[in-house]
C-alpha cells in the first residue's frame, strides 16, 4: 500500500492511501501545502533572490522556457531532465517572470512540458552536441529580436550546455517504455544505464526501461526476491511526434 509521503518536512496527518501512476505520491490537501511556497507555482511574488530565464531542449521538437533562481546554477535543469539549455537573461523574479511569459505568448513556447513526452523523444536525440543545439539557438535568435523586455533584465549571450554526458546517454541503448506505475509485490530488475532528471533508464531483460523515481515516494521497499511479477510498462511509440504545435 502506498502512503501519502506528506508535505514540507512534515508526514500526513491523514496517512491517505494515493494511487500509484501518482508522479507527487501526495493527497491533495498535502500537494496544496508543498505548494504554498511555490515560486514555479507562482505562490511566491516578493522573494529577494535574482532569477534566471532559460531555455531547455529535451529532444527534437520540445524547447521551453523557464526561471531559476541564480544561485541554483544549473541544477534545475539537471532536475529536469534538459537534454541542452542556454541562458536568455537574469534579473528580479518579477522581471524574469514577465520574460517568460513574453516568450510563451510570444513565441508560443511552454513553461512545462510532460515527462512522458521528454522520456519518450529520448531514443531519438541527434549525435552531436551542435545539432542538438539547433532548435534552441533558433528560438533564442526570436526572442532577442521581441520588443518588450523588461529593463530590469540583463540579457546573457547564447552560449548551449549539453547534458547527454552528464546524464551518462552518449552510447547508451534508447528505451523501449517506461514504468507506468509500481503495484503491491511487483519488482523491477535491471542495470542503471542512464539517468536524467528524476528518470532511471535500467537494461532490463526485455530492453531498456525508464523508471520515474516519483513513483517510488509512499512506498515501502524491500530486496528483490525472484519470482516476483513485474510493474506495468507502456512501450513507446515508434516514429510518434512529439513536436509542439506552432513552434517555429
Amino acid at each position: 500500500m502506498r502512503e501519502c509521503a506528506g508535505a514540507r518536512g512534515h508526514a500526513c496527518p491523514r496517512r491517505v492511501v494515493v494511487p500509484g501512476r501518482s508522479a507527487g505520491g501526495r493527497c491533495e490537501e498535502c500537494a496544496r501545502l508543498d505548494r504554498a511556497h511555490s515560486v514555479a507555482a507562482d505562490r511566491v511574488a516578493d522573494d529577494p533572490r535574482p532569477y534566471r530565464v532559460y531555455l531547455a531542449w529535451f529532444g527534437p521538437g520540445l524547447v521551453k522556457v523557464g526561471i531559476t533562481a541564480v544561485e541554483r546554477g544549473p541544477a534545475r535543469l539537471l532536475e529536469q531532465g534538459a537534454v541542452c539549455f542556454s541562458w536568455l537573461g537574469a534579473g528580479p523574479l518579477m522581471a524574469a517572470r514577465r520574460t517568460e511569459e513574453l516568450l510563451r505568448a510570444a513565441l508560443r513556447v511552454p513553461d512545462r512540458i510532460p515527462y512522458a513526452q521528454k522520456r519518450a523523444v529520448r531514443a531519438a536525440l541527434p549525435e552531436t552536441e551542435g545539432e542538438r543545439a539547433e532548435e534552441i539557438g533558433a528560438v533564442y535568435a526570436r526572442a532577442v529580436e521581441l520588443g518588450g523586455w523588461p529593463e530590469s533584465l540583463e540579457r546573457a549571450p547564447f552560449r548551449p550546455v549539453d547534458h547527454v554526458r552528464a546524464f551518462g546517454l552518449a552510447g547508451a541503448p534508447a528505451a523501449v517504455g517506461e514504468v507506468g506505475e509500481l503495484v503491491p509485490g511487483g519488482a523491477l530488475d535491471g542495470e542503471l544505464v542512464a539517468a536524467a532528471g528524476p528518470d532511471l533508464h535500467l537494461a532490463a531483460p526485455g530492453g531498456v526501461v525508464v523508471l520515474d523515481t516519483r513513483l517510488i515516494r509512499g512506498w515501502p521497499l524491500m530486496p528483490v526476491v525472484g519470482g516476483e511479477p513485474g510493474f506495468p510498462v507502456r512501450h513507446f511509440e515508434a516514429g510518434a511526434d512529439h513536436r509542439q504545435d506552432g513552434l517555429f
